[in-house]
């Protein structure tokens, strides 16, 4: 089992910049790939970005290339979203996630994800 508890949410105005936290506990951080969605009210959850298990590879959805950027810290057992130039279609609640299994194939499909936090509120003003 991994445990995942999201922080770092708030309210902002846009423009603003937010740092999202994910701490992990249970079995290995290390091993799993791991990925940020977001869900929007009365809407879908989106992917938002991930990143391989030695985090040397990432993805983004196109909405926010170039804007957040995910990374992790495997000594702190800890996977970050730094949000920058945020908009009011940024607000969402947001969730980390981590892969099925250990090392396994990971991408932009939440089916991929087996482990998922209690997600964080992200609320951008105009």
């Amino acid at each position: 089992q991994v445990q995942l508890v999201e922080s770092g949410g708030g309210l902002v105005q846009a423009g603003a910049s937010l740092t999202l936290s994910c701490v992990a506990s249970g079995r290995t951080f290390s091993s799993y790939a791991m990925g940020w969605f977001r869900q929007a009210p009365e809407k879908e959850r989106k992917f938002v970005a991930a990143i391989g298990w030695i985090g040397g590879s990432t993805m983004y959805a196109d909405s926010v290339k170039g804007r957040f950027t995910i990374s992790r810290d495997n000594a702190k057992n800890t996977l970050y979203l730094h949000l920058n130039s945020l908009k009011p279609e940024d607000t969402a609640v947001y969730y980390c996630a981590a892969a099925r299994f250990p090392c396994s194939p990971w991408g932009v499909s939440s089916s991929q994800y087996g482990y998922w936090g209690q997600g964080t509120q992200v609320t951008v003003s105009s």
